[in-house]
């Protein structure tokens, strides 16, 4: 198995990231993206995928927190991509069905390589602490997109914003760890094609 990590920096005039990622951790993380339950999510996000994870955001709060949560999330999926490198002896397909009090989220990923998000999810309130929610959809968009992953999340049932976002990003996280978890019993990539 090789070192599974990435560390990327993407400077625009609306965000400075740098993040650090190491898909086969503990689940350490050193977060900090100026809005406190993004920062909440991406704890979240590594422990429970128990992945290493440093992000440090210096977004233009000033405006909205939309730059600073799409801008993380292209990102992190271009960690996850570079971390994932040729996906030789991985599983590939990943899902999770993840409870949390009155939440329940639905996940399921494949990491073949081309983008596909579908995000079913009516949130009863606009915002979270000081993160609009509609910024929940942006930021995992942005990920699949920039990772080349297929992402499904469907919100199966909740009546709590914070517990139905955490349920997202722990489903996640869990879904992801399997779609990389490796399999003995596959000795390439796996598909058809010979390649992802």
């Amino acid at each position: 198995m090789t070192n599974r990590t990435a560390e990327i920096n993407r400077v625009t005039k609306e965000t400075d990231i740098s993040v650090t990622l190491n898909l086969d951790g503990t689940g350490e993380a050193e977060i900090s993206t100026g809005i406190g339950f993004l920062d909440h999510m991406l704890e979240g996000f590594a422990r429970h995928g128990l992945f290493d994870l440093r992000c440090i955001v210096k977004g233009d709060l000033q405006v909205d927190g939309h730059h600073t949560a799409e801008d993380t999330g292209i990102v992190l999926g271009r960690a996850v991509a570079q971390a994932a490198g040729d996906k030789k002896g991985i599983q590939r397909y990943g899902s999770c069905i993840l409870p949390m009090d009155d939440a329940l989220v639905l996940c399921a990923v494949d990491l073949c390589g081309r983008p596909y998000f579908n995000f079913d999810c009516v949130f009863p309130t606009e915002r979270v602490g000081e993160m609009e929610t509609q910024l929940v959809r942006e930021f995992f968009y942005a990920v699949s997109y920039s990772a080349g992953m297929n992402l499904h999340i469907k919100m199966l049932d909740g009546i709590n914003s914070h517990h139905i976002a955490e349920a997202m990003f722990k489903a996640f996280s869990k879904a992801l760890d399997r779609a990389l978890g490796y399999d003995p019993r596959i000795t390439d990539v796996l598909s058809t094609k010979g390649t992802l």
